[in-house]
């Protein structure tokens, strides 16, 4: 018994011994449950984020598809109607100047916008030379006309002596001569005067035509002469016309004859007429043609000034669409269709008349598409978008199918 006592004792000192070992076997325990815990937590986030990235794809947020406002335009019969601008000038615009010699000016007798006859004088330059020359001619002619009738008395009576033989016939031919050139230098004498009286007479600035005068471009005492610049501008027969410079895609709708409305800049005021005829030529910078627009004289029309002229081309069926519809860039005129899967594509189009009903269009549209109305500059090709018809006209007009009935009303250009 006192050796089992003997050994228990080693147990208590060594209890004594040792008295943190209970605390540090509760922290080993606390520490594994750390540790176990830990991993859970990383099993349960990899699981979770397996759960988010791995097995199923994280679905994006809709995008809203934007609304735009589109209408259906059918075609419409539209009075086809080219727009041109130019400047009015003579139909026929002569320069009248100095014939012969010149001088100076002793009287201007016509006013710009004044009526003038064939023949009319214009204005009177100093003849007084030119007259004193024509009396010295005169009494030339008198003279040398007193040595032919002299000449030819002689003939006369030496003719009468021959048969008495008195007078030999180397006499008569002798005076025969005489006689003829006496009557000769009469001739020379007469045809100076009669140049020289010419020359006088083109010392008279006189109208080549009937018309209008345009330009006045001299005055009282002004020295002129075969160099100087016209002196008058006249429209022949009083006949203005307008150069209208046309694009050359409207220069084939075109044809001599056809009426033209003419309104001058800065002017409410329009002018009715015709074209009487088309340049055959093109400008190969401008890519424009000329037409030439007779016009009667009218005080408001001032040769020089610039103007615009409507012609009407006919009559036609076409698309017409609000002004806002059309976009233009470097390629040209365009608008924005809307196809059956609802994507913006972009249509190339030739623009006709503007009218107050809005644009028609000559080619490029058959009136059946779905065209943007607006908002086009904020549109891109291939866009999705969602089409919304404008006005009950409109679905009224998508709705039947074919869209080619025109309208009774036509579109006044």
């Amino acid at each position: 018994m006192s050796m089992n006592m003997h050994k228990s004792l080693p147990d208590t000192d060594s209890a004594a011994a040792f008295p943190y070992g209970a605390e540090s076997t509760a922290r080993s325990g606390r520490k594994r449950w750390m540790i176990v815990a830990g991993v859970v937590l990383v099993v349960v986030a990899a699981l979770v984020g397996w759960r988010m990235f791995g097995s199923e794809p994280v679905a994006a947020p809709p995008v809203a598809v934007p609304s735009v406002t589109v209408v259906v335009p059918g075609t419409t019969e539209v009075t086809e109607m080219v727009t041109a601008p130019g400047s009015i000038a003579a139909r026929r615009d002569d320069g009248v100047g100095v014939q012969g010699d010149g001088g100076r000016v002793t009287a201007v007798l016509v006013e710009p916008g004044q009526r003038v006859q064939r023949g009319q004088v214009l204005a009177r330059i100093d003849r007084s030379i030119q007259t004193q020359q024509a009396n010295r001619l005169a009494a030339e002619i008198r003279a040398t006309e007193a040595d032919a009738a002299l000449a030819d008395a002689n003939l006369g009576r030496a003719q009468a002596l021959v048969e008495r033989g008195f007078i030999s016939k180397a006499d008569i031919d002798q005076r025969t001569a005489s006689r003829d050139g006496a009557r000769a230098r009469v001739g020379v004498a007469r045809a100076q005067l009669a140049e020289l009286n010419a020359r006088i007479a083109m010392l008279d600035v006189r109208s080549p035509a009937n018309g209008l005068i345009l330009a006045r471009n001299v005055e009282t005492g002004q020295v002129v002469g075969p160099g100087t610049a016209a002196l008058f501008r006249l429209a022949e027969n009083g006949v203005l016309e307008m150069r209208a410079q046309v694009a050359e895609q409207d220069m084939a709708r075109l044809k001599p004859g056809m009426s033209a409305e003419v309104t001058p800049v800065g002017s409410t005021e329009s002018y009715r007429g015709q074209i009487w005829l088309l340049d055959p030529v093109i400008d190969a910078v401008s890519r424009q043609g000329i037409a030439r627009i007779a016009l009667p004289y009218s005080p408001g029309l001032r040769v020089g000034a610039f103007a615009r002229a409507r012609v009407q081309a006919g009559t036609g069926v076409r698309p017409v669409l609000p002004q806002s519809a059309i976009q233009s860039d470097a390629r040209g005129s365009f608008v924005y269709v809307i196809g059956a899967d609802n994507k913006v594509a972009r249509r190339d189009v030739t623009v006709g008349t503007v009218s107050d009903q809005g644009v028609s269009i000559a080619s490029g549209l058959v009136g059946s598409e779905r065209v943007v109305v607006s908002a086009g500059a904020f549109l891109r090709p291939g866009e999705t978008v969602k089409p919304v018809l404008e006005g009950a006209a409109a679905v009224g007009a998508s709705a039947t199918a074919p869209v080619s009935a025109p309208v009774s009303a036509p579109v006044q250009g």
